[in-house]
């Protein structure tokens, strides 16, 4: 399984939801559903963005974990 680590990288860049939607160009409800884990795909595009926007590389942002 993907697990999205989205909000650990927003804690650390000490940048709220609302100002990645800002910056990136994405609702806030689409990116809640990215955050939250509930997403089934991610455009590169997308996460193209949001790490230009965070300043780091996609694999801070998604991880694979064996299913539990």
């Amino acid at each position: 399984m993907i697990r999205v680590n989205l909000d650990v990288v927003l804690a650390k860049r000490k940048i709220s939801l609302s100002e990645l939607s800002d910056k990136v160009g994405i609702t806030m409800a689409n990116l809640s559903i990215l955050k939250t884990g509930k997403a089934k795909a991610i455009r590169f595009s997308t996460l193209d963005a949001i790490c230009r926007v965070l300043e780091c590389q996609p694999g801070d942002i998604l991880e694979y974990v064996e299913n539990e």
